[in-house]
């Protein structure tokens, strides 16, 4: 008996806030079905947006999807900071916001523009001597992370408000639009975090296109 090929599809989900990705994984394999599946990019669980699923033979694409450039909207708060660099943790401290102007918000901007060096959060899931550092930090440890280069490829403020501010960053693999509020803050010569973040695109897959893991039925033609 002959075996019928598992289908090769590209899913495009729109994450909700409060899931993580590996949740939206198990949902569409579940409603779908399938046996073979992943994701090209991970999403923190306060994070939305665009999740990009991979089922069948098109999981061998799974690494060029990352490649592409991915564009992020979302609120940094300035004046303050968290160990995540989030929502996750409380506050930690304060820092004067009385000198920060809108001019002063979009001449730092340029300091973040093309190839920069980033470090990433403790809270992420790099692994430092095979452990998550998220399990580290979470534990209450400390461990020294690598920083690397990461590329900037727009970045620009869609609403001042203070001490709020809006973005929109286009960037590429690697990406840490956390550290990204706390290295812009620290430019300020203040402090920030970040409140919000939606992933909007990845390269020329849009969110608008994208459904949440549990309407995924109804869009998938079988």
């Amino acid at each position: 008996m002959s075996i019928i090929p598992e289908p090769a599809r590209v899913i495009l989900i729109d994450k909700p806030i409060g899931w993580t990705s590996f949740q939206a994984v198990k949902k569409v394999k579940y409603e779908l079905k399938c046996k073979k599946i992943g994701h090209a990019g991970t999403l923190d669980p306060l994070a939305t947006g665009l999740l990009i699923m991979c089922t069948g033979k098109m999981t061998k694409s799974i690494e060029e999807i990352q490649a592409q450039p991915k564009e992020y909207t979302g609120t940094f708060v300035l004046g303050e900071t968290t160990p995540s660099f989030d929502l996750e943790t409380e506050t930690d401290a304060k820092y004067p916001t009385e000198h920060i102007t809108p001019e002063l918000l979009q001449e730092t901007l340029k300091q973040f523009m093309g190839e920069i060096q980033q470090t990433p959060p403790l809270f992420s899931a790099v692994k430092i001597d095979g452990q998550r550092a998220y399990d580290i930090a979470r534990k209450g440890g400390t461990a020294e992370i690598k920083s690397k280069v990461i590329t900037i490829y727009e970045f620009e403020l869609t609403r001042i408000e203070l001490p709020q501010v809006d973005f929109r960053v286009k960037c590429g693999k690697g990406t840490y639009i956390r550290s990204l509020a706390r290295d812009y803050g620290i430019a300020l010569n203040s402090g920030a975090y970040l409140t919000n973040l939606r992933r909007t695109k990845i390269g020329d897959y849009c969110v608008e296109n994208a459904t949440h893991p549990k309407s995924v039925q109804d869009k998938i033609v079988l």
